[in-house]
């Protein structure tokens, strides 16, 4: 009943009132039980719809959530825009291809793709839209678990290039950095060889087919298999350090194809700092071939003068 005043006059002569309001509402509300019990149960589904896809795109087994927001979703596709020159729509495209490409992968793959979710979007969006030389020869030192190589091969292909793969890593059973410690992997995969083939598999057939060299990218034996022939991209993850990216960097300018493109991964990572530094001092020295087109998210695309 509703509340009335403390007037014992009032209370008398408002009762009469305040019990037919509360009979009406009581009849109101009794016809919009059936609604309101509809709406309940719509809830709770949609709270176990989004619990379900929560877990589509849960972080526990990733680099981290596969959720970016409206805003850093528009970033991203404006830095792919700027760097390779093309509209906002057919940026916005590939990233969303992009995505969905990642999240499809690592729901059937073993292991993951490492990096961020920008990060990792914004190197497949933008490599096959800076237009690599035709049926180009890509080049990726370290690979993890494979993952993003396929993943490249297919948004390659998909943009009508016809791609052959080289993959060069240690494949020693975790990630390694110098100077880090060797963490197990939140996926609890090993790193090796036959991963890394289960995984390049869903790159098609130049993932099926592509040549996997195991070793540092540093060492001499590596290098002589690995340099008998040009890149037409180049995916530059290996050691972090400033020597070991310099190093890569300089082996890059050795096998790389007139205007192809290489792409330096962890550029701005602040958890990298080398990455960029190293980078920025090779950019700087005469008679690179590299152009510095721009960075997406914290990956750098450098185009291969003639």
């Amino acid at each position: 009943m509703f509340a009335l005043t403390k007037n014992p006059l009032t209370r008398r002569v408002l009762r009469p009132a305040a019990e037919l309001v509360d009979r009406r509402v009581a009849r109101h509300m009794k016809g919009l039980r059936p609604e309101i019990d509809a709406l309940r149960k719509e809830v709770a589904t949609l709270r176990g719809q989004r619990d379900s896809l929560a877990l589509l795109v849960d972080g526990t087994a990733r680099s981290g959530p596969r959720t970016p927001t409206p805003a850093q979703l528009d970033t991203l596709v404006e830095q792919v825009a700027r760097v390779t020159g093309v509209p906002k729509a057919a940026a916005r495209r590939n990233v969303v291809i992009a995505f969905r490409n990642v999240i499809a992968l690592e729901m059937l793959a073993v292991g993951r793709l490492a990096g961020s979710t920008q990060n990792i979007c914004g190197k497949l969006a933008a490599t096959p839209l800076l237009a690599p030389p035709e049926h180009p020869e890509v080049l990726e030192i370290g690979t993890l678990y494979g993952l993003f190589s396929a993943s490249l091969l297919r948004m390659l292909h998909r943009a009508g290039i016809e791609p052959r793969m080289t993959v060069v890593d240690p494949l020693v059973g975790s990630q390694l950095q110098p100077g880090t410690p060797e963490g197990a992997d939140p996926t609890g995969t090993p790193v090796r060889m036959d991963v890394v083939r289960a995984n390049l598999a869903f790159g098609g057939a130049p993932g099926v087919d592509a040549r996997i060299v195991k070793g540092f990218s540093g060492d001499e034996d590596v290098r002589a298999q690995v340099s008998d022939r040009e890149y037409g991209v180049i995916v530059v993850d290996g050691d972090h350090s400033a020597e070991g990216v310099l190093a890569d960097l300089e082996w890059a300018e050795k096998i790389a194809a007139p205007g192809g493109v290489i792409v330096v991964d962890d550029y701005g990572d602040k958890r990298w700092q080398h990455v960029k530094t190293a980078t920025d001092e090779h950019l700087a020295r005469p008679g690179t071939r590299f152009e510095f087109l721009g960075a997406v998210s914290t990956s750098a695309f450098l185009r291969v003068r003639g």
